[in-house]
């Protein structure tokens, strides 16, 4: 069976680290789900959702170098489970956001305005810095000559 980006296939857990699991897929081939990419809702230990020899489902995300499989157990999910999951942790999804408040902003203009906000609070940081640092070397150079 070829696999291909997209695919939703059926798994098996052969081991678990802090950040992930490995799990092999029909043909003996081996991938990881990140684990950011196991459950809709935060994980602090991935060993409270996944165990060794646990079947799963996953889909596949990409093919990395040298055969690395990156893989999601979450983005397997049925979209219901996947917005229920959100629901559950007090997320909802931007077409309940804009219901609710009337807004009709995309999900590209929030991340813009993030940005936004990110780029700002960065260059006042830097500023600052550069202050401090300038008032520590005691002004400029150009004094010390006289």
């Amino acid at each position: 069976m070829q696999l291909q980006v997209g695919d939703i296939v059926e798994g098996k857990v052969t081991g678990i680290t802090n950040f992930g699991a490995f799990v092999k897929l029909a043909g003996g081939e081996t991938g990881m789900v990140h684990i950011s990419e196991v459950s809709t809702s935060y994980i602090k230990d991935i060993k409270e959702h996944l165990s060794e020899n646990q079947e799963v489902r996953v889909k596949i995300l990409a093919f990395g170098e040298g055969g690395k499989i990156s893989l999601s157990i979450k983005q397997a999910l049925p979209p219901e489970e996947r917005n229920r999951g959100h629901q559950h942790q007090g997320f909802r999804n931007n077409a309940e956001r804009s219901a609710d408040s009337g807004e009709q902003q995309s999900e590209n203009q929030s991340f813009e305005q993030m940005m936004a906000k990110f780029k700002q609070a960065s260059e006042e940081k830097m500023s600052a810095l550069k202050r401090y640092t300038e008032s520590k070397r005691g002004g400029g150079y150009s004094r010390r000559g006289r």
